[in-house]
């Protein structure tokens, strides 16, 4: 998945919004105010092989999962910049197949939604429903 097409799946996740609070070149994706997700320009000078700038994301993730997904894909890193025991890094390479891409967006969501509040599940419940 590119920069674009990974934006827009995690725009496109209930209830999410974007911030920038650490620099303008970071976009970070939160529910209810939790962060799930940031996507930045990786490394400077890094390239694909089309000359285009690598895009890094950040995602939550199971400390077992985690762990397992780093031996599998070598651009799977600890998370860069976050606590490295619950967030991976994937470098967006296109060396990951897109649906595992899309898995990790869903499983770091689910893993902030499921820890959030009863209260503020509910009401995410509420506003993605379109109930009042």
């Amino acid at each position: 998945m590119d920069q674009k097409s990974v934006h827009n799946y995690l725009q496109a996740k209930p209830g999410t919004f974007i911030t920038k609070p650490f620099a303008q070149e970071v976009d970070v994706y939160k529910v209810q105010h939790k962060m799930f997700a940031t996507l930045y320009e990786g490394k400077e000078g890094q390239t694909n092989d089309n000359g285009e700038p690598v895009w890094w994301l950040n995602l939550k993730c199971d400390p077992d999962e985690a762990l397992l997904l780093r031996d599998k894909y070598s651009s799977i890193v600890p998370g860069y910049h976050m606590n490295k025991r619950l967030w991976n890094t994937i470098v967006l390479d296109g060396s990951i197949p897109e649906d595992e891409v899309k898995k990790l967006i869903d499983d770091s969501y689910n893993i902030v939604v499921d820890n959030l509040p009863t209260a503020q599940r509910e009401e995410l419940n509420r506003i993605t429903s379109g109930g009042n």
